[in-house]
């Protein structure tokens, strides 16, 4: 027997789906998903601070076009 067939048939105290595949979030819909991780609005308080990785719809310089000389 696997152990997701023993999950799924008797269960854990540690697991909260016990091996199902969890629903998947609304993204479009929800304002946290949509724009609290880019810009960190609506303000949160107990959340973790937004991405600094953003790049507000810019290109990044690719590699390949800037080579070490």
């Amino acid at each position: 027997m696997s152990i997701l067939n023993k999950l799924q048939r008797d269960g854990s105290v540690l697991s909260r789906g016990n091996g199902s595949t969890p629903a998947t979030p609304d993204f479009p819909v929800s304002k946290l998903h949509n724009t609290y991780s880019l810009d960190g609005s609506p303000n949160q308080t107990d959340k973790p601070s937004p991405s600094t990785l953003d790049l507000e719809g810019k290109t990044p310089t690719k590699y390949i076009d800037n080579l070490p000389q």
